[in-house]
């Protein structure tokens, strides 16, 4: 199958997008839409960041912890400042997929409409999982959300590599 020339097309107020001539329109999104939930998601792993970051300066600060008994990466932290801090590095575990997903999906162009409204369903599983971690730990709730959050990728998932493979 040939495509003849690129033509721009406008969608909104100063929002275009590329598409062959001849080619489906489909669900139309900006990439914006695409990248908002990205963006939401970067924006807890900072805030989480950064509040790892308080936590373990204020327990270095009042002498809870000592330097000597963490400068090797020891897990020597108060509790406290351990959850928040494993509820951070958990952001670089599944999301990662996610990040992955996006990065692949906008330059080949298929990230449309479904990828969107999966992203923000993904996106608010993460904060559900995040606000039980640091807040009662409870396993079996942390654990549900985390579960929905890995279905809604791997549906993400197996729908890109369909459009991918199939070419639709």
């Amino acid at each position: 199958m040939t495509r003849g020339p690129a033509v721009i097309v406008r969608v909104g107020a100063g929002r275009y997008y590329k598409r062959w001539q001849g080619e489906r329109r489909g669900n139309v999104v900006s990439i914006r839409m695409v990248l908002l939930p990205l963006f939401v998601q970067v924006g807890l792993t900072f805030a989480l960041l950064i509040w790892m970051v308080g936590l373990r300066r204020q327990t270095l600060v009042s002498g809870e912890t000592k330097i000597r008994d963490i400068a090797l990466g020891q897990p020597n932290w108060p509790p406290r400042a351990t959850q928040i801090g494993n509820c951070y590095r958990n952001q670089f575990e599944l999301p990662v997929l996610f990040y992955a997903l996006i990065a692949l999906a906008l330059p080949l162009r298929h990230a449309d409409l479904f990828i969107v409204l999966m992203s923000w369903v993904f996106v608010v599983t993460r904060f559900v999982h995040a606000g039980v971690f640091v807040s009662s730990n409870d396993l079996g709730r942390r654990s549900t959300a985390w579960l929905a959050g890995v279905l809604v990728l791997l549906v993400m998932w197996i729908y890109f590599a369909l459009k991918m493979l199939l070419l639709i």
